[in-house]
C-alpha cells in the first residue's frame, strides 16, 4: 500500500500555504481591525498581495499569470481569509470576475484584459444581481442592445463586491427580451467607459474592508467585441462561473473559522479561571474539538471540489461539479457561521467586544452563508442535482 497516492494537497501547495501565512501574518492581519473599523479598503493587503504574486494566481502562465490551480488559488484565498476577510475578496473576486473570460471568452479577449489582471494593474468584478435579480437573477431588466458595432447597455446591478476599485466588469444583460434565460449576454465593461458610475458604499455588517456598490449603467456604449461568448449564452456562463467560485467562497469561510478556532485556542490556554486555564474543562475541550472537526470536514470538501473544479477547467465533464462546488459553499460557510460564534462564546465577555478579532469574525462569516446563491439557493441546488 506505500504506492497508494496519499489524498492532501502536494508538498508544493503547504509551501504555498506556509508562504501566504508567514505574508498574511505580518502584512495583512496588523491592519484587519483598522479596515473594519474604519470601513476602508485594504490597499496593504493590495499592495502586499500583489508584490507577492498572490492577488491573482488563477491567471494562466499564458497570459502573464502564475498558472496556480484551484486547490492553490483556493488555498491563497484561504489564508488571507483567516488574517482579514475583506483582503481575501482581491483574490477570490479577481478570480470571479475573469473565469467567464476563462470560459468563453475570445482569444482576444483574454489577451486584452487577464495580463493587467495578472501583473496587479486592474482588479475584475462581476455584476450579475440586481435589486430585483438577486436569487432569481435570470429575472435581470439591464439591457444590451446592438448598435452597429456596439453595444448600449443601460441598467443597475446590486451588491457588487469591489465596486468601484475594479477597474474592470463582468456584466450580464439582457439582449433578447423575449428568449427568458437564454436571451442573457455577458459583456467586459470598462470602469472608465462613459455612462459608468457607482452608487454609495453599502453599510454592512461585515467584510466592511471590501466596497460593495452598485454599478450604475447609462447609455454605456462598448465595443461589439466586448461580448463573452456568443449572443445568449451569459446566463449559461454565469452558472458555469458560479460553479468554480462558490468554492472560493468556501475557501473564505474555511480561512475565517481556522482564524477564529485558532485564536481562541490561544486564548482558553492563557485565561486562568478557578484557579487553572479555561483549556482544563472538559466542557471547553468538546467545545473545541466539535469546532475543529466540522471545520476539517469542510475544508476537505472544498479541497475536493477545488481538484474537480481545475479538472473541468481544462475540458473534462464533471458531472458532480455543480453538487460538489454547492455542497462545499453551504457546509463551509454554515461551519464559519457555527465556528465563530462558538469562539465568541470562548472568550466570553471579551469576545463580544471589538478589543479581540473573534467579533468581526463572526460578522464576516455570516455574508458567506449569502452571496454567490444562499444557502438556501445551494439545498435547492443540490436537490435538483440529486434528482434530476
Amino acid at each position: 500500500m506505500s504506492d497508494f497516492p496519499t489524498y492532501a494537497p502536494s508538498e508544493e501547495h503547504e509551501m504555498l500555504r506556509r508562504t501566504v501565512r508567514e505574508l498574511a501574518d505580518a502584512k495583512i492581519a496588523p491592519f484587519a481591525a483598522e479596515v473594519d473599523e474604519e470601513s476602508r479598503f485594504p490597499q496593504e493587503a493590495l499592495d502586499a498581495l500583489v508584490a507577492n504574486d498572490l492577488h491573482a494566481v488563477h491567471v494562466p502562465e499564458s497570459y502573464g499569470g502564475a498558472g496556480a490551480d484551484a486547490l492553490a488559488t483556493v488555498i491563497v484565498i484561504e489564508e488571507v481569509a483567516r488574517a482579514c476577510a475583506s483582503s481575501s475578496l482581491i483574490p477570490a473576486v479577481n478570480k470571479l470576475g475573469t473565469v467567464p473570460v476563462l470560459l468563453a471568452g475570445s482569444e482576444d479577449l483574454k489577451r486584452r484584459y487577464l495580463p493587467a489582471v495578472a501583473r496587479g494593474e486592474a482588479m475584475f468584478s462581476y455584476a450579475l444581481s440586481e435589486a430585483d435579480a438577486g436569487s432569481d437573477a435570470a429575472g435581470m431588466k439591464t439591457r444590451a442592445v446592438r448598435d452597429g458595432e456596439e453595444w448600449v447597455l443601460n441598467g443597475t446591478k446590486m451588491w457588487i463586491t469591489n465596486a468601484g476599485v475594479s477597474e474592470y466588469y463582468t456584466v450580464m444583460a439582457v439582449t433578447d427580451p423575449g428568449a427568458g434565460a437564454r436571451g442573457i449576454s455577458a459583456f467586459v465593461v470598462e470602469k472608465s467607459d462613459a455612462g459608468v458610475s457607482f452608487g454609495p458604499k453599502e453599510r454592512k455588517l461585515g467584510i466592511k474592508g471590501s466596497p460593495t456598490r452598485q454599478v450604475i449603467l447609462e447609455d454605456v456604449r462598448i465595443p461589439a467585441d466586448r461580448i463573452i461568448g456568443a449572443e445568449g449564452t451569459g446566463f449559461k456562463t454565469a452558472l458555469a462561473t458560479l460553479d468554480h467560485t462558490r468554492i472560493t467562497i468556501a475557501a473564505q469561510a474555511l480561512g475565517i473559522a481556522q482564524g477564529a478556532l485558532d485564536f481562541a485556542v490561544g486564548y482558553v490556554k492563557e485565561r486562568r479561571q478557578f484557579g487553572k486555564p479555561v483549556a482544563d474543562f472538559q466542557g471547553v475541550q468538546f467545545m473545541l474539538a466539535d469546532m475543529a472537526m466540522r471545520l476539517e470536514g469542510a475544508r476537505q470538501l472544498t479541497y475536493h471540489a477545488a481538484i474537480k473544479s481545475e479538472r473541468a477547467m481544462y475540458g473534462e465533464q464533471i458531472p458532480d461539479l455543480t453538487l460538489v462546488s454547492s455542497a462545499c459553499k453551504a457546509l463551509a460557510s454554515d461551519v464559519a457561521m457555527d465556528v465563530t460564534t462558538d469562539a465568541v462564546q470562548l472568550l466570553g465577555g471579551y469576545g463580544y467586544t471589538r478589543e479581540f478579532p473573534v467579533e468581526r469574525m463572526m460578522r464576516d462569516a455570516k455574508i458567506t452563508q449569502i452571496y454567490e446563491g444562499t444557502n438556501q439557493i445551494q439545498r435547492m441546488v443540490i436537490a435538483r442535482q440529486l434528482l434530476r
